[in-house]
């Protein structure tokens, strides 16, 4: 089975695809390795997975791996690609990240979250596959004040143009997917942390700020809980989802929410930290940022349900996994 990854060289991404190519399937990569975020930290997923770059050629060392350096809005190279390698199945994960960042530029949310993915759709369309799995986000749930949150509850309250972007995808893969009988799959996935992790995401923020003896900044003066979800539940999630293509019955997609179902309190959080790095962290309390909310809790019973797994990995567990990797990667001074 050959399945397209977009967004291979994000964090998410990386992980599908290291887990893919360990099951045997043969994985397609594609990414424009933007500065959103450390380059170089790119490159190391990429070269982890047995992608370099040699005379500005990528090249890989894994038979079963291909990737291009490409940006979503090139349409007509993503419709060459659907045409000549023929995927079963299409990961999405390519977006521009960052609820605070989208409050700045907020073009780059609309090019690569809304236009580029109408060309995934496009591809999808006029090259079918078996199944089209997409990221959402937890965001969607806005003002939402409803605990836990339920892919049943009205998702029309965002507050932040990510958050709008990636509700637009929903619609946009509904209306697709009624017309064309694509059949797709969105994933919301709740406050994803571990090992490669994105560097402007907390869990990357504190652990380099206690390392470096700097303070950190807790936000809405540490009354804030979030769902946080271990990068392998999210995994493990996906590729049990990616094979099962949507019972069409009374929807022409389906919608699952990804996280642990244990919202956890930031400090606590921050605590663990603590505990991992055995350092202590002066904390500089501020009010609440634009476009963030109080509190994420995932209802996943639908997706128990579906593919018999429930997100499961303790805080414990996964900022300590978090921990060991940052100390390997980053060497810093103890």
């Amino acid at each position: 089975m050959k399945v397209l990854v977009t967004g291979i060289a994000g964090f998410i991404g990386f992980h599908v695809a290291k887990r893919l190519l360990d099951e045997g399937y043969s994985v397609f990569g594609f990414d424009n390795i933007n500065d959103y975020y450390d380059v170089q930290l790119k490159l190391d997923r990429l070269k982890e997975l047995g992608i370099e770059e040699n005379d500005n050629q990528w090249v890989s060392s894994n038979s079963n791996l291909k990737f291009v350096k490409a940006d979503l809005l090139e349409k007509e190279t993503l419709l060459n690609l659907f045409e000549i390698e023929k995927f079963d199945y299409v990961i999405h994960l390519a977006a521009q990240a960052g609820v605070r960042y989208s409050l700045e530029a907020p073009q780059k949310y609309v090019d690569s979250n809304i236009t580029g993915f109408l060309n995934i759709l496009e591809c999808c369309r006029n090259y079918p596959v078996k199944h089209l799995v997409f990221a959402s986000s937890s965001s969607v749930y806005g003002l939402n004040a409803k605990i836990p949150f339920s892919i049943e509850d009205r998702t029309d309250s965002p507050i932040s143009l990510y958050a709008a972007s990636k509700k637009s995808n929903e619609l946009m893969a509904h209306t697709y997917s009624h017309l064309f009988k694509i059949p797709t799959t969105g994933l919301r996935f709740f406050t994803v942390y571990g090992p490669w992790g994105r560097p402007d995401m907390a869990m990357h923020l504190f652990t380099e700020a206690i390392f470096k003896g700097n303070p950190i900044k807790v936000f809405n003066n540490g009354n804030m809980s979030r769902d946080f979800t271990y990068i392998n539940d999210i995994i493990e999630s996906i590729a049990r989802l990616v094979i099962k293509s949507p019972d069409y019955g009374q929807l022409p997609m389906c919608l699952f929410n990804i996280g642990n179902n244990k919202p956890e309190k930031l400090v606590d959080f921050i605590e663990e930290i603590e505990s991992a790095t055995q350092k202590t962290v002066i904390k500089e309390f501020l009010s609440m940022q634009p476009g963030d909310v109080e509190q994420t809790y995932a209802d996943v019973q639908d997706l128990i349900d579906y593919i018999d797994y429930k997100p499961q990995t303790s805080i414990h567990e996964g900022i300590s996994n978090f921990v060991n990797w940052y100390k390997k990667y980053y060497k810093p001074n103890l």
